[in-house]
């Protein structure tokens, strides 16, 4: 058991360097993009077009990824698992990729306000970005599942770095050149009327760089697929699709929602980019969960067979709670100077950020509790689960949007996660039984929850620079009590390692 969570601790941190780095890039988008370059209004074209980039990532993709992982697991014939699955995704890529790209001035001119204008470039960008998205899925999960964590976090770096550097060259380089009126070779490259479509465009053409590196896995590809194969993996995967979708959203549903359901659109254009920008700003939590999906995923279908996996997960369970009370501590205590990270006008969303914050948590354990219903094949309870979360997330934002705006949204995000993370604990004691330590990870949760609160005491403080150090004093209070209470565990499972390696 140790040295399995040693490998999945290790495989953390190299997919958090190929996940921490590019997220940290993006998130140092959000100043370029909101300190003096777009309004609210812009920024929330961004917002929503992403949210729908997230939506259709579910469609595109149809759960093969998940699936792909499952069968290569149990199969011997991995290659033919690859063929199949890669092949499928390219063809139906390229039906709903037309399909979409013949409305795009419908879609274009539905999504338009009066303060903000969505081009038909913008529509057919965004829907080659989800299309090379969803082709790149299967090669990027097969180096999952050779454990070929440092080429895959190396490619996804190498994306993250040409779709930035493009976006600093379109959005600052050519468009301050272009309004400062400099006759010269930036300035043309500038057009006024695409302006924040710089983003999606700057993303497409990083996409098409990260095909051309793994142009070698396509090379390998055999367009021959096992018809039988496809049928069982259709079948695994549907439950998926459905679940994939609830959880957009859950996740997303919010920045497409606020405009639907806001009588005032220019409002609510400017609504969905400061919640969107705010959003930004709880990406630590994002980071960690997204960089142990990663290394999680493959190494719990791996460790399915031996006989203390269920005790692996319940360890693994406790130090991820941990872990991201750590960081929502970390992240709620320093808003104070956070906030100068997003242009003037975004802050005043500011107060969603600690709620956002706990919402991911509630994901990232959703996340680790999904293994009872992947391992069992019974992915239609994850359906369920994520039906339920989407419920709740649509009767609260309709009910509660219209006068609260993007702190409804926010609190309905906290309630769908909390409740489909209680939820799957629930279904998952019943037909796949793990011992977790509610009891720590309680303790621990009600202790950082309380320091957040001391906080408050002194929250009207006017002087910021004593009230940050005054709340990092209690995040490191909380680090040193989680330490005196861990010590003994952490010193049995070193020693437990030690002894595996010997």
């Amino acid at each position: 058991m140790a040295s399995g969570i040693k490998k999945l601790a290790g495989q953390t941190v190299i997919y958090g360097l190929g996940t921490i780095l590019p997220r940290f890039l993006n998130y140092l988008l959000t100043p370029v993009l909101t300190i003096k370059a777009f309004t609210p209004a812009e920024y929330g074209i961004n917002s929503e077009i992403y949210a729908y980039i997230s939506f259709l990532n579910v469609i595109f993709t149809y759960g093969m990824e998940t699936t792909f992982f499952n069968f290569n697991s149990k199969l011997d014939n991995k290659k033919e698992v690859f063929n199949t699955a890669l092949t499928s995704l390219l063809l139906s890529s390229i039906v709903f990729s037309l399909l979409l790209i013949a409305f795009s001035s419908s879609i274009a001119g539905a999504l338009s306000t009066p303060n903000a204008v969505y081009s038909t470039q913008f529509i057919i960008w965004s829907v080659l970005i989800i299309a090379t998205d969803a082709i790149m899925t299967i090669p990027f999960a097969n180096m999952r599942a050779e454990n070929k964590a440092l080429q895959f976090s190396l490619l996804k770096l190498s994306n993250v770095i040409i779709n930035f550097g493009l976006t600093i060259f379109y959005v600052k380089v050519c468009r301050n050149a272009y309004l400062n009126n400099e006759d010269n070779f930036f300035a043309s490259f500038y057009n006024p009327e695409i302006g924040i479509g710089y983003t999606f465009l700057a993303n497409l053409i990083a996409n098409v760089f990260t095909l051309v590196f793994l142009s070698r896995q396509f090379l390998a590809l055999s367009f021959k697929f096992n018809m039988e194969l496809l049928k069982e993996m259709l079948s695994y995967a549907w439950p998926l699709i459905i679940l994939g979708l609830a959880g957009m959203v859950n996740e997303t549903l919010d920045r497409i929602i606020l405009k639907k359901l806001m009588t005032d659109k220019s409002a609510a254009q400017n609504a969905q980019g400061i919640y969107g920008a705010c959003y930004k700003i709880a990406i630590l939590m994002t980071i960690f969960i997204q960089a142990f999906r990663y290394a999680a995923e493959p190494f719990f279908f791996g460790k399915a067979k031996e006989k203390d996996s269920q005790k692996s997960y319940a360890v693994i369970m406790k130090y991820f709670v941990i872990f991201c009370l750590f960081l929502f501590l970390g992240t709620a205590m320093n808003l104070d100077w956070i906030q100068y990270f997003i242009g003037v006008e975004f802050r005043k969303g500011i107060s969603v950020v600690p709620i956002l914050l706990l919402a991911n948590l509630c994901l990232g354990v959703v996340y680790n509790l999904s293994i009872w219903y992947k391992l069992s094949g019974q992915t239609k309870y994850g359906a369920v689960i994520a039906i339920v979360g989407a419920v709740i997330t649509i009767t609260i934002n309709v009910i509660f949007v219209p006068e609260y705006s993007y702190v409804a949204c926010a609190w309905a995000t906290l309630a769908a996660y909390a409740s489909m993370m209680i939820l799957s604990y629930i279904l998952g004691q019943k037909y796949f039984p793990i011992r977790y330590n509610l009891r720590a990870m309680f303790v621990y949760t009600f202790l950082s929850l309380g320091l957040y609160f001391v906080s408050f005491i002194y929250g009207g403080m006017e002087n910021t620079f004593v009230k940050v150090i005054l709340n990092n004093l209690l995040v490191i209070l909380f680090a040193w009590l989680v330490y005196k209470l861990e010590i003994s565990n952490l010193k049995k499972l070193r020693a437990n390692v030690s002894k595996t390696n010997s």
